[in-house]
């Protein structure tokens, strides 16, 4: 962290009285400030938007048969495995269709053992010439038309047995149930009435947009491994708050769309988080900040020390050694909500002012002041 402190008190400079001999010579109070000191250190290049959290799979959940359904098996809202049973339609009709479908294969299997036998003692008895060649082939047809219905009829029951199964509505995936689209009682028709959507939120997908003209960093950093986010609920805090929180949460971008959109001049990322806690539910916004570059060994200052000057150009005030100050041009390579990088026109160490700019000109001197008391912690003695 930048050091800030203060060097000397207010009114015990030179002077006596906090009085104190400015650039023009004449006697005057040196202006309060803060200062802090210039550091060497490497520094994110971040970008920031807003991101909506996405469902990682939505399934609309359908009967696959038609019937009345009967049951339902979770409460609205509920976190389901897959597997679990969500809806019964009712199974009389599918069971009465299996018990059928039962029937007619046990029917045709013995009309068939009885025309394969009848066909294999036409087969003999044609050797012998008992029988003519035509009735021995009219036989072992009606034997082989026997065996494919009875397929056919293996296929109808297996058919049933899977609308049996239907009557019972399982999840596909884990997931988190909405409302009830139908109830108990009501009639539902196969692939068309959806009976409640399902929603994967572990993991969820978050969905942002930044400018085409950060594509190319963003795709070096994807190529490198290292494009990663930074989220932070809407509601709880800000990004910049959030860095600073060891709870915020740091996921990869696993996703760099394939078209910018042409009214905006945007491109989408998605990142994958698992959601271990449900704290990120499908819908909902989310700050997020993305690391572009990180500017390695630079100088770097307070941005509360950042000054624009009147032709749009940035200085800052350094305090020398005799607590005077200096106007000094500098040009700002990155900055955020902390920190500004300034190049090498500062050095380590130089001093810049931070708090009480508006009333500082160019060699006038300062007084320094100590930082503010802390406030005590709560049930800390005073």
């Amino acid at each position: 962290m930048l050091l800030i402190g203060g060097m000397l008190a207010y009114g015990a400079l030179p002077g006596g009285d906090g009085a104190q001999r400015g650039a023009g010579g004449a006697n005057q109070i040196a202006p309060p400030v803060r200062i802090a000191s210039a550091e060497t250190r490497s520094i994110p290049v971040m970008t920031r938007t807003i991101g909506t959290v996405m469902a990682n799979a939505t399934v609309e959940i359908k009967s696959q048969t038609d019937g009345e359904l009967i049951a339902v098996e979770f409460q609205e809202g509920q976190l389901v495995k897959k597997g679990d049973i969500l809806f019964r339609i009712d199974p009389l009709p599918a069971q009465a269709e299996l018990r059928q479908a039962e029937a007619q294969v046990a029917r045709v299997q013995a009309q068939l053992a009885s025309a394969q036998s009848d066909a294999d003692r036409a087969a003999a008895l044609a050797e012998r010439g008992i029988v003519s060649m035509q009735q021995r082939d009219q036989m072992v047809a009606e034997a082989r038309a026997l065996t494919a219905t009875q397929a056919a009829d293996q296929a109808a029951l297996e058919r049933a047995r899977l609308n049996l199964g239907y009557t019972t509505i399982r999840a596909p995936m884990d997931g988190k149930t909405g409302p009830y689209l139908i109830y108990p009682g009501n009639l539902v028709r196969g692939n068309t009435d959806a009976l409640v959507v399902l929603n994967q939120v572990q993991p969820v997908k978050i969905s942002f947009f930044l400018p085409q003209d950060q594509l190319p960093a963003l795709q070096a950093r994807m190529r490198e491994g290292a494009l990663r986010a930074s989220l932070a609920v809407h509601s709880e805090t800000t990004v910049a708050q959030a860095l600073l929180d060891e709870t915020d949460i740091v996921v990869d971008v696993d996703f760099i769309g394939n078209v910018v959109d042409e009214r905006s001049g945007t491109i989408e990322l998605r990142a994958t988080f698992d959601n271990p806690d449900f704290r990120l539910v499908p819908g909902e916004l989310v700050d997020v900040n993305v690391e572009l570059d990180v500017l390695r060994d630079t100088i770097v200052v307070p941005r509360a020390a950042i000054n624009i000057g009147q032709d749009g150009g940035y200085y800052v005030f350094v305090v020398g050694a005799d607590s005077s100050v200096e106007m000094r041009p500098v040009t700002v390579q990155y900055q955020d909500e902390t920190f500004a990088s300034v190049g090498n026109v500062i050095q380590p160490g130089e001093r810049v002012v931070i708090d009480g700019q508006l009333r500082l000109t160019p060699g006038i001197q300062v007084a320094i002041m100590d930082d503010a008391p802390r406030v005590p912690a709560v049930g800390e003695a005073q």
